[in-house]
């Protein structure tokens, strides 16, 4: 018998480096390059994949919350580190750490400057995010006046970054939107550094900007979920490689006749003698029940094998009938040759949803490192 693993999610650095040049190769060599590791690096190993970054020649990184930078900066990472999302309790935090805060309303930009002052900081690097159309976070037009006020009047700041984000960069057929937040960035931008004689960097392309509006690029672009190998385009996947692959064993095989039932509310019965495994993963890992019922399925020495039944906490259970295996065999939950893409759409889901909800239980191995 094979000799059995435990479920593991591989982080392939191979990948990562592959997606980040071709990222880069979609930009002049001038413009800077910012790379997204919140939410754990996109549900994999943010200290592991910022490490290789920075390696690679990373300008910038960006984290949603304060604990995410802190524990960056614990974990040797120098580069600038924008934090997205923080809150004006953890500021004190933020300067400590020399983490540079998203600032999008009044009430933020006037706290940090607050905090900036008591603290005797003079020129400590901000952004300044703008609402061009994606109305979640940002200043809109009719507050740049007070912004601009706001800033003269202290000298504890320096505008590091103008930036912004769009909203469907991804859709062609929201082009005339997405080509009006770009003019609206740009004026809004020009704005802000004709009153405050600032240099900042200007950002606004994400991952599908970089591909669909390089004229966009400013000085600098921002990418998250390329770089863990999705272009949110058919025509791009295949041009990168995805980062992480979930791996399970089967624990257990058991053979049922016609007419008998499997798991929870009893939802599948065999309508033939059916082979079924048993894998140790479930709804607690992160394979949540929208992917039960036969909607999608594993993949067991090369062939597929539908999940039966509702997923479990900790468990699915898959029909092997017809495939050769046994117990402690590999099985790929998603990865490598089998897209993740693939297992998210079948759930009716997106891949972001999908791997970044792969819990911290499930063990991470670094590979091509």
């Amino acid at each position: 018998m094979p000799e059995a693993k435990e479920t593991v999610l591989e982080i392939d650095l191979g990948n990562l480096a592959h997606n980040y040049q071709y990222f880069r190769s979609k930009i002049d060599k001038n413009v800077r390059f910012l790379s997204v590791v919140k939410a754990h690096a996109y549900g994999s190993d943010s200290v592991a994949i910022a490490r290789k970054l920075e390696e690679l020649g990373t300008d910038y990184f960006a984290v949603a919350y304060v604990e995410e930078g802190i524990r960056l900066r614990e974990n040797g990472i120098t580069k600038p580190i924008l934090v997205l999302h923080p809150q004006f309790t953890h500021f004190e935090e933020i300067i400590k750490h020399c983490l540079e805060p998203n600032l999008y309303n009044e009430k933020t930009l006037r706290a940090f400057i607050e905090t900036a002052e008591k603290l005797q900081q003079q020129h400590y690097p901000v952004h300044i995010k703008l609402n061009t159309g994606l109305n979640r976070l940002g200043f809109d037009p009719p507050e740049l006046p007070r912004v601009i006020e706001l800033i003269q009047h202290t000298k504890t700041l320096k505008v590091a970054s103008i930036f912004s984000h769009l909203a469907a960069s991804e859709d062609w057929q929201e082009r005339d939107f997405t080509v009006g937040q770009i003019d609206l960035f740009r004026k809004m931008s020009w704005q802000l550094i004709e009153n405050l004689e600032a240099e900042p960097l200007l950002h606004i392309c994400n991952t599908s900007g970089i591909i669909n509006y390089p004229k966009a690029a400013f000085n600098m672009v921002r990418t998250g979920i390329g770089l863990y190998g999705f272009g949110n385009d058919k025509t791009v996947d295949p041009a990168l490689k995805p980062v992480v692959t979930l791996k399970t064993i089967i624990s257990q095989i058991r053979t049922i006749e016609k007419g008998a039932t499997v798991g929870y509310n009893r939802v599948f019965t065999a309508q033939d003698t059916t082979k079924i495994a048993t894998l140790p993963v479930g709804h607690a890992d992160g394979i949540n029940r929208i992917y039960g019922k036969q909607k999608t399925g594993v993949h067991i020495n090369g062939q597929f094998a539908p999940i039966v039944g509702n997923v479990c906490m900790d468990i699915i259970m898959v029909n092997v009938t017809g495939i050769d295996c046994e117990e402690g065999d590999e099985v790929i939950v998603f990865g490598g040759k089998y897209h993740p893409n693939d297992f998210a759409e079948a759930g009716g889901t997106i891949s972001y949803e999908l791997i970044t909800g792969i819990q911290r239980r499930v063990t991470r191995k670094i590979v091509n490192g």
